[in-house]
């Protein structure tokens, strides 16, 4: 007879093997984690201070002062791009040429007040610091410009997508697990039919979830839109079906809750942390950005900061807008394919 404690140690050893997804996110996910967090805020060197000079008299002259200096990285852009850099996290700071020179940056970000420093000592350096450089320091704190205008698109879009994979892609895979859709069989239910109108009826909830973040965001911090009503609306519809389309496809097949717990989670967590939900998508080194790209949470996140903060018009978010749509199409006719009653 064998030993209970011993049979119990066994079982509990082995129980995992059952559940691939266990052994994912026990083993594999964090080191993923870690390896995406390691990329973007990577060590190796002390990053550069990122930097717009804003064109006018004397900005080529300054921007080649900074560029001498290797904690300095500088961009010579006008007025308008200046700001639309600041405002997306692109760069740390702004230097207005003049008298007195003007730093412009959000004091609630640490890195914009690291900057400030770097970027003033490398000015005063070249001055030798006998004959200090006159600056003035302009903390921006307008609506459009802080870290908050620009977390609050971040996480409705972050919101829209765990929406339509959450909460479409879980009750799909749930009625399976059930044995609610073998019932549908008997009937003259098709797949199309099925799977879209379960996308249609997530349009339902989207204005209450969008409305409800975005109103927290306007009472308590200010965090308005710059762009039309119309266009940050389509936006939002465009998004919720795209991410609509992508949960029907992770459900299509999924047989139990904990599969399909996995593979949202799978396609989440990537996107969480490299589709500048909550930091610049530039922290990546530059040759992931073709693949950060086509994410359709970098699309949906640049779409939505775009009209927000920067008022763009429907024709400029055009190209994001092709990319969700895309990615919502792709799936659905996928999903049409691989889709199981059982």
């Amino acid at each position: 007879m064998s030993n209970p404690l011993l049979e119990i140690v066994r079982y509990r050893l082995l129980e995992p093997l059952r559940w691939p997804e266990t052994i994912f996110w026990t083993f594999l996910f964090p080191a993923l984690l870690a390896l995406a967090l390691g990329i973007a805020f990577r060590q190796q060197q002390p990053e550069p201070a990122t930097v717009a000079v804003v064109a006018g008299p004397g900005a080529e002259e300054l921007a080649q002062a900074l560029q001498r200096d290797p904690a300095v990285k500088v961009t010579l852009q006008d007025a308008a791009a200046a700001d639309r850099a600041l405002r997306h996290g692109k760069v740390a700071i702004q230097v207005v040429p003049g008298t007195p020179l003007r730093y412009r940056f959000d004091p609630t970000r640490p890195e914009s007040s690291l900057a400030h420093l770097t970027v003033d000592r490398a000015v005063q350096r070249g001055r030798g610091r006998v004959d200090p450089v006159a600056t003035v320091a302009e903390p921006v704190t307008t609506r459009g410009a802080r870290y908050i205008d620009f977390l609050v698109p971040g996480l409705l879009g972050f919101n829209l997508m765990g929406g339509g994979l959450w909460g479409l892609g879980w009750a799909i895979t749930e009625a399976r697990t059930r044995k609610l859709l073998k019932r549908f069989l008997a009937t003259p239910m098709r797949r199309r039919d099925y799977l879209l109108g379960h996308m249609l009826g997530r349009l339902a909830f989207v204005p209450m979830e969008a409305v409800t973040l975005l109103l927290f965001g306007w009472l308590l911090f200010g965090v308005g839109n710059a762009g039309s009503v119309f266009t940050l609306a389509l936006v939002v519809i465009v998004g919720a079906l795209s991410f609509a389309g992508l949960g029907t496809l992770l459900a299509s097949r999924a047989r139990t809750l904990e599969t399909m717990s996995g593979l949202i989670n799978l396609c989440t967590m990537p996107m969480l942390l490299l589709s500048g939900v909550f930091f610049s998508t530039s922290r990546f080194p530059d040759v992931m950005q073709p693949f950060i790209r086509l994410l359709p949470l970098t699309a949906l996140n640049d779409a939505l900061r775009a009209v927000m903060g920067d008022g763009a018009s429907l024709l400029a978010v055009g190209p994001q807008l092709l990319v969700l749509a895309v990615w919502g199409f792709v799936s659905f006719v996928v999903a049409l394919r691989l889709f199981r009653w059982s």
